[in-house]
């Protein structure tokens, strides 16, 4: 079932600021405004990472639901790539975009859905990058275009992949991702950001960078000791409390 997109959106700037920091620092960002539990609102390790060297991605979830093992049921003439329904609600959430697929077969991964030329269609709607717990291919094609991937497997073939719903809740990874949310990825993984608090998170992540510098440079001192580093950890303790 499609849901309608009101969700709250960050300013160009704002996104631009995001993508400044890695997803470990947002996340720790995240943790200190105590909207989730320390262990939520990140895919696991299922969720891979193809292209390490990219920066980070920001956007906007585009959701959706395939199979790939076996035939579509409504269609056995079916051409995969075409789903013009698909890329107009694609173009319904606010860009920038990042699709999220879940793979529903009981083994997902039998096919990719997403090789070379969804990409170059995906990057062409205002994506930036896809995050899926099934297959991609055409890995060298795909990563000389920017577009990120983010997967469990790679596979040759796309087997019987197709979409069957689109617009609504997903997982992956562990990860619960609705239509609309804000989705930060790089080679550590994929995270969600809650749009609540999203516009503050780049501050208190300039924050934690501060404090991590200072423990860092105390750590790479000739005047290092433990009692050292036990006051500054101390005042730093004190300092995130005020």
């Amino acid at each position: 079932m499609v849901q309608t997109i009101k969700a709250k959106c960050l300013s160009p700037a704002e996104l631009d600021e995001l993508r400044q920091f890695s997803t470990c620092v947002t996340s720790s960002a995240i943790e200190t405004f105590g909207v989730r539990l320390h262990n939520a609102g990140f895919a696991d390790s299922r969720i891979r990472c193809q292209f390490k060297q990219l920066p980070p991605v920001v956007g906007y979830a585009a959701t959706a639901r395939i199979r790939s093992a076996n035939p579509p049921m409504e269609r056995h003439d079916y051409f995969y790539y075409d789903r013009v329904d698909w890329w107009n609600h694609i173009l319904s959430i606010p860009a920038p975009r990042i699709v999220v697929i879940e793979d529903l077969d009981d083994k997902p991964g039998l096919g990719a859905f997403v090789g070379a030329v969804h990409a170059h269609i995906l990057k062409a709607l205002g994506c930036v990058a896809l995050v899926t717990n099934g297959s991609v291919r055409d890995i060298p094609e795909i990563e000389s275009t920017g577009f990120q991937l983010f997967a469990s497997n790679v596979a040759v073939s796309h087997a019987y992949a197709h979409l069957f719903d689109f617009g609504g809740n997903v997982r992956v990874g562990g990860l619960d991702i609705a239509p609309g949310e804000l989705v930060q990825g790089d080679l550590h993984g994929v995270q969600t950001v809650p749009l609540e608090i999203a516009d503050k998170v780049p501050a208190a992540a300039r924050e934690i960078l501060k404090r991590r510098k200072r423990l860092m440079d105390l750590c790479r001192s000739a005047d290092f000791s433990v009692e050292k580093l036990q006051e500054l950890m101390t005042q730093e303790e004190k300092e995130s409390t005020i």
